[in-house]
């Protein structure tokens, strides 16, 4: 009796588990895709308190010192800059003079750090990385520079190793009243403490000269702080300017004893910065209201716990009200309203099941979250730093940039000892608190939403939406894989399909290289991407270009490009082998798409997180339901159509530039936009250097190309990002 064959071994658990979801993903995409959707709506509701990490911070511990004595004398200095604003004509001059001055009384160490603006324009050879300091204006003049005036207090209990930075811009051309009021703020909390003992920090006030914009002063700063120059910084060409305009000639001016270096002064490592700012605004609010802005280049932000500190004194010792920016259109959001109301009603149920169930959230404050989440998500996701708090997370220092809104602007004269106060007071206690650290911020998080002030949503939160979102990705690509190959009838196990094998050679199998035809047609596009990204520093030479005129001829030279691409590298779909059916040629080009897919969006949410969990929301409905338009409208039935009609719906609404303008008509109104407002958006990401700028431009991929006369004879395909084709008669 012949002997019976040993049962095969079952395989692992967890490779049972994987051919189990790519059999069914189908049902797991629509399963995934819409959990992933409602973590994001829940993100609210999930929320948590903010709370302080790092014990030695101790905000609030003990009582200001800052005295009215003080707050008097910074109004006294601030009448001083008002006085020189109306009366001087050349405030540029006077202004950093008398900063200088008041600075050297107090005793503090006084330096000037004179730049010139950087061109800032767009160089793909510069992308992600600062800006070349030699990059300055070719054609500059004496009176093209800025001055930023510095003043340093050494710490008597520190060694000189760490500081913290106080930073207040201002126009010296034409200096404001907040603009005063912050350089006054500054000087109240300066002025106390060159007197306290328990100083174990440098302080340093950078009174940044804001003429050329305010980040571009602050940068300017650090980058002179960080790079070391010899033979003393900032004298560059000061002989071809005459003394007027040369400020190493101002020190001479000082009427107290304490020398001037013309070297570029420093203190330690810098441990935090604040950006100091008083609203100019005739907003009425109920009480004195408190801007935290946070958002730095490509989605950083600082630590928590400086947000933390910042919004419990403001709130807690100082009686402000503190705001974060929110989408003000969402909080009249009808849909929005009855969401959170579901949400509340949920809450309600749970809670009279088992108190301890604490899900569910008012309807307001779940409005109000949702408006303020969708802003910090949009504001990491774009990539652009919101105040010049962003140059110092440039250097991985934390930093944020905080305004001051009183009430009642138009009746200021009155209050502005009251603003001195409150806002000296507020600065006093949070360097006393970051004057506490023994080490840098570590303790809280750097990857966060913030849904108001006071609560927050964690990564290990949010990121479970990203992870449902882009799941069905890999498991859709290995299922296609393995459907193509099963329905190729010209393939059999153990023979050679590509050409015969000899008598006395094994028969090879090249099942896993058929692949690397559909990778062609990926690499293709991924090409296009690149010069697509580059096209706009070639436009950005022409002069005189009007954003309209600059967008057509983006679109005019990317289908020019296309052209030569397909001329040099011939068709894509050409190195397809046509010999197999064309749905296992369609399926192995939808499994590379996806798996480049979903490669790309793990690689951004490195990057950016925001901007990979946006571009989920996006691309990953695309890459699921993408099919031959051709075979849909050939079977003609219900379902073909509406897969038809919403894989055009979807390349339409999610093509870059009409998601722009829909998503600003829906904000603003579609009767102030115009194309070119998305040129001028574009040109805002390539000059921050923002890796949205290269997401955006490889999303734009579009193109049109023609097979032989084949299977696919007379087929247009188009490809929307990464990269869904859909073929058309």
């Amino acid at each position: 009796m012949a002997e019976s064959e040993p049962p095969k071994p079952k395989p692992r658990p967890i490779v049972r588990i994987g051919l189990f979801l790519i059999s069914h993903s189908l049902l797991v995409s629509v399963v995934c895709i819409t959990a992933g959707l409602l973590a994001l709506l829940l993100l609210p509701v999930l929320a948590k308190n903010t709370y302080i990490s790092e014990n030695a911070l101790m905000p609030g511990s003990a009582s200001p010192m800052l005295s009215t004595v003080d707050v008097s004398v910074a109004n006294t200095f601030v009448n001083e800059i008002t006085s020189l604003n109306l009366k001087s004509t050349s405030t540029d001059i006077e202004i950093p003079k008398l900063i200088a001055q008041r600075v050297a009384d107090l005793g503090g160490e006084v330096s000037y750090n004179k730049f010139h603006p950087l061109l800032n324009k767009f160089h793909p050879l510069n992308f992600f990385s600062s800006p070349n300091p030699a990059a300055v204006q070719e054609n500059y003049s004496c009176s093209s520079f800025g001055v930023n005036t510095v003043g340093i207090i050494r710490a008597p209990r520190g060694d000189g190793k760490e500081a913290i930075v106080l930073v207040t811009p201002y126009n010296t051309v034409n200096i404001t009243l907040g603009e005063a009021l912050s350089l006054g703020i500054a000087y109240s909390v300066f002025s106390l403490l060159t007197r306290v003992t328990w100083l174990a920090k440098d302080i340093v006030w950078l009174a940044a000269d804001s003429q050329h914009g305010e980040y571009a002063s602050v940068a300017a700063w650090l980058r002179d702080y960080h790079t070391p120059v010899f033979g003393g910084l900032g004298k560059l060409n000061t002989e071809m300017c005459h003394e007027r305009n040369n400020p190493y000639e101002w020190k001479k001016t000082l009427t107290t004893a304490t020398e001037m270096s013309d070297d570029f002064q420093r203190a330690g490592t810098i441990a935090a910065a604040l950006v100091i700012k008083v609203a100019d605004n005739s907003e009425e609010f109920e009480k004195d209201a408190l801007s935290i802005y946070a958002e730095a280049s490509n989605g950083q932000m600082p630590n928590l716990d400086l947000i933390n500190v910042v919004n419990y004194l403001a709130v807690h010792r100082q009686g402000l009200q503190v705001k974060v920016e929110k989408l003000w259109s969402l909080l009249d959001s009808t849909w929005l309203k009855s969401l959170g109301d579901l949400f509340e009603t949920l809450g309600k149920v749970a809670r009279s099941l088992n108190r301890q169930w604490n899900f569910g959230i008012p309807v307001a404050e779940y409005v109000d979250g949702t408006a303020t989440l969708a802003s910090s998500l949009y504001n990491q996701a774009l990539g652009v730093p919101t105040g010049p708090h962003g140059a110092f997370r440039d250097y991985q220092v934390d930093a944020v940039t905080i305004e001051m809104s009183p009430k009642a602007f138009s009746k200021y004269n009155g209050r502005q000892n009251e603003v001195l106060l409150r806002g000296g007071r507020l600065i006093e206690g949070v360097i006393l608190s970051v004057n506490n650290l023994l080490e840098k911020f570590h303790q809280s998080f750097f990857l966060y939403l913030l849904t108001s002030p006071s609560r927050f949503v964690s990564v290990g939160v949010y990121m479970i939406a990203f992870a449902l979102l882009v799941a069905p990705l890999p498991m859709v690509a290995a299922s296609l894989y393995s459907d193509a190959n099963k329905r190729n009838p010209s393939f059999e196990k153990g023979k050679l399909t590509s050409f015969p094998a000899a008598a006395d050679e094994p028969a090879i199998s090249f099942r896993s290289w058929k692949w690397l035809h559909a990778a062609k047609v990926v690499f293709v596009v991924h090409l296009w991407g690149v010069i697509l990204t580059l096209l706009p520093y070639c436009i950005y030479q022409i002069p005189n270009l009007s954003p309209t005129t600059s967008l057509l001829t983006w679109v005019l030279l990317s289908m020019i490009s296309l052209l030569i691409l397909h001329l040099v590298l011939g068709s894509p779909f050409s190195l397809v082998d046509v010999s197999q059916p064309q749905g296992n040629e369609w399926a192995l080009l939808k499994s590379v798409m996806i798996t480049a897919t979903f490669t790309g969006l793990c690689l951004m949410s490195v990057i950016n997180f925001a901007t990979a969990e946006i571009g989920a929301l996006l691309v990953v409905p695309m890459c699921l339901m993408a099919a031959p338009l051709r075979l849909d409208l050939r079977v003609k039935n219900s379902r073909a159509c509406a897969r038809a009609a919403s894989n055009l719906l979807l390349v339409f609404i999610g093509f870059p530039l009409v998601a722009f303008l829909v998503l600003i008509g829906a904000l603003q109104g579609f009767d102030s936009i115009s194309a070119g407002e998305f040129w001028n958006w574009m040109e805002s990401l390539w000059k921050w250097n923002s890796a949205t700028y290269i997401y955006l431009s490889w999303l734009a991929s579009f193109y049109y190309f023609t097979s032989d006369d084949r299977d696919m004879r007379g087929c247009r395909c188009g490809a929307e990002n990464l990269f869904i084709c859909f073929c058309k008669p």
